[in-house]
């Protein structure tokens, strides 16, 4: 008798979860969609770890979360195959490559003289940041729109506005918005239900608030600022900008806005997930020893959710409440990321970082790729360095 084809996989050892997630940490270039399809084709496809509903039910569960989603999808598909210690493993090999990396090139951007060349291509790259921004927001609006109840769609229309002025204008309170939204859709689909209550969901924009006013020193602010950054933004990796920009440029003055726009290009150019980019800001404001702390605090969370509660990714999913929340604070969320772009061109004080924030929205519009872009833009703020032309101060 023929034997079966589908016997069980075998369960890998932790070197098998090291190898596999440290690889795609390696060459996990583009961010989020990237991420997801080497997930898919090592898991599902190739090893066979998991069946394609239950990474479809993980992908979704994760979008649902607060923080990086592919972080979480990483984390959350390394627990199912190998448990805990496998989650901790895989998750650390899928962050640490682009960690080590942007840090690298932290040391690089942020050093007190660099040479002028590296300079003229943090310009150039930092330039078509709100183009990205402005591609990354928009792509989210159409499947947002058509999730949305008919009957709450001038909400959705409301909290999309409310996310982009809230960006705009006052950053550091950006979270408290995001969050005000999810609560006010929950309320609104509760009364519609003849429910009576958000009360799981209501305590956290006091929380968000009292936070905001923390104070006490630099590391302090900082483990501040990461935890929003990691715990806090909804609706994916560049949810995060204008909330570090308030604070690592406007509030904390530990970068100035071109560095921060470097900051942001160089998490859009390297492996891994777009949070990185807490890292860059931490190291500007306390060294090596204030990104890795940056980024264990912005990572830890994603860990958290994994280690403690994957087992109820099943329930959270089919909860009617989470999703009366997300259905408000997702589209502030995407508004937040199409907003963003204000205060990232408002950066911008050279005439030449115009024509190539111009000319990356046009690669973009034809689909060029956003690495490439940002490759590009900086290739073109060498050549203005190197014949001599004006920089950012």
């Amino acid at each position: 008798m023929a034997r079966s084809d589908t016997t069980t996989p075998l369960r890998p050892g932790l070197l098998a979860v090291l190898r596999a997630w440290g690889r795609i940490g390696c060459i996990g270039f583009g961010g989020p969609p990237t991420h997801i399809a080497l997930l898919r084709e090592l898991c599902v496809e190739r090893r066979r770890w998991l069946d394609a509903r239950q990474f479809e039910d993980a992908v979704a569960v994760c979008n649902l979360l607060p923080g990086p989603a592919s972080t979480q999808l990483a984390i959350y598909c390394a627990w199912r195959v190998r448990g805990r210690p496998g989650a901790l493993v895989g998750g650390v090999a899928f962050i640490a490559p682009g960690l080590v990396l942007i840090l690298a090139l932290a040391a690089l951007f942020l050093a007190g003289s660099p040479p002028r060349w590296v300079r003229g291509a943090g310009a150039g790259a930092g330039a078509a940041v709100a183009a990205v921004a402005v591609q990354a927001g928009w792509s989210l609006v159409p499947a947002s729109w058509a999730s949305a109840r008919r009957s709450g769609r001038v909400r959705w229309l409301l909290y999309l506005a409310a996310g982009a002025a809230a960006a705009a204008t006052v950053g550091p309170w950006l979270v408290v918005v995001l969050l005000a939204c999810g609560a006010i859709e929950l309320a609104a689909q509760l009364a519609g239900r003849g429910g009576t209550s958000a009360r799981t969901l209501l305590p956290l924009p006091p929380l968000a608030a009292a936070g905001a006013g923390i104070a006490g020193g630099v590391l302090l602010s900082l483990v501040w600022v990461a935890f929003k950054v990691g715990a806090l933004s909804y609706g994916g990796g560049f949810v995060i900008v204008p909330l570090m920009q308030a604070d690592a440029v406007g509030h904390y003055h530990w970068m100035s806005g071109g560095q921060f726009l470097n900051a942001v290009a160089l998490g859009q150019v390297t492996p891994g997930p777009v949070t990185q980019t807490v890292a860059v800001v931490g190291y500007a404001a306390a060294g090596l020893g204030g990104g890795l702390l940056a980024a264990a605090v912005a990572f830890a969370p994603s860990f958290a959710f994994i280690l403690l509660g994957g087992g109820q990714f099943d329930r959270l999913r089919a909860d009617r409440r989470v999703r009366g929340f997300l259905d408000g604070s997702g589209p502030a969320a995407i508004g937040a990321i199409l907003g963003s772009a204000v205060p990232l061109a408002g950066a911008l004080d050279q005439p030449w970082q115009y024509a190539v924030l111009a000319g990356a929205a046009v690669l973009l519009a034809l689909r060029r790729g956003v690495v490439p872009t940002l490759l590009a833009a900086a290739a073109v703020g060498i050549l203005v360095a190197l014949a001599g032309g004006p920089l950012p101060a």
